[in-house]
């Protein structure tokens, strides 16, 4: 299988099957050390891959390289190596020894398993954020709730999908829990990769956007009950979406 240059542009998702177009990479100045940011270069080089991956700008099956990861966003291999050691935990890429990075393939049967565990994560984590959260992160909450309110008006895919990233981020921090939240992250790229691959199709944009509103409006009033059926609500649909995809 030929080596998929890196697109870092947006690509809405196609479902034929046929070659794949490269394109060369963007070249970016190298950064081989932390350039004063606060967030490290492994960390930056994580969340920009994750999201090409989720997006399918690199798509189920594409082969890549550090190399060309490294070139396209000018960061050097060492950050890259560690955040496709970090996509492979998370089961997004397979590293294939000598041959490149895989894109990890989906599967509608197999995402209903991957929401089995969700679920009851979902629920723990916005409970234990309604309760433990500090006045900063619930401030922020009420930003991101807002922020769906809005994408869920604009019908904006990418503004929906950085929010979503961000508010399961902060579920996370705001519970408190590390081993939740050691499980919680090894599922959250997979469903939003999912979620860009068939939402066209099978999918309410807007309301999926509101109920995450109201999940973060929840956790950030300390209302661990509300907290928790606001969560139990958005994976009934989350559910309900994915089985719909079975047969799409």
């Amino acid at each position: 299988m030929a080596k998929t240059a890196l697109r870092t542009e947006r690509q809405p998702p196609r479902r034929s099957s046929g070659a794949r177009r490269n394109t060369p990479p963007t070249k970016r100045p190298r950064r081989d050390v932390n350039d004063g940011t606060a967030e490290p270069l492994a960390d930056q080089a994580y969340r920009i891959i994750e999201e090409l991956i989720v997006t399918l700008a690199l798509r189920p099956g594409a082969v890549i390289s550090e190399q060309v990861l490294s070139a396209s966003t000018g960061i050097g291999r060492t950050p890259i190596r560690e955040a496709l050691q970090r996509l492979a935990r998370e089961g997004l890429v397979t590293i294939l020894p000598r041959k490149g990075i895989l894109v990890s393939d989906i599967n509608p049967r197999n995402q209903l398993l991957v929401l089995e565990v969700r679920r009851e994560l979902e629920r723990l984590l916005s409970r234990a954020g309604a309760e433990r959260a500090t006045n900063d992160q619930r401030t922020r909450l009420n930003e991101i709730a807002r922020g769906m309110d809005q994408a869920a008006k604009t019908n904006d895919d990418i503004v929906f999908m950085r929010l979503d990233r961000e508010l399961n981020q902060l579920m996370v921090d705001a519970a408190h829990n590390d081993y939740a939240a050691r499980s919680m992250k090894l599922l959250q790229g997979l469903s939003r990769r999912f979620w860009y691959m068939h939402y066209r199709v099978a999918a309410d944009l807007p309301l999926c956007a509101r109920l995450h509103a109201a999940q973060a409006r929840a956790i950030a009033k300390s209302d661990a009950e509300l907290a928790g059926a606001a969560s139990d609500k958005l994976m009934d649909y989350v559910e309900s979406f994915t089985r719909a995809t079975v047969s799409v």
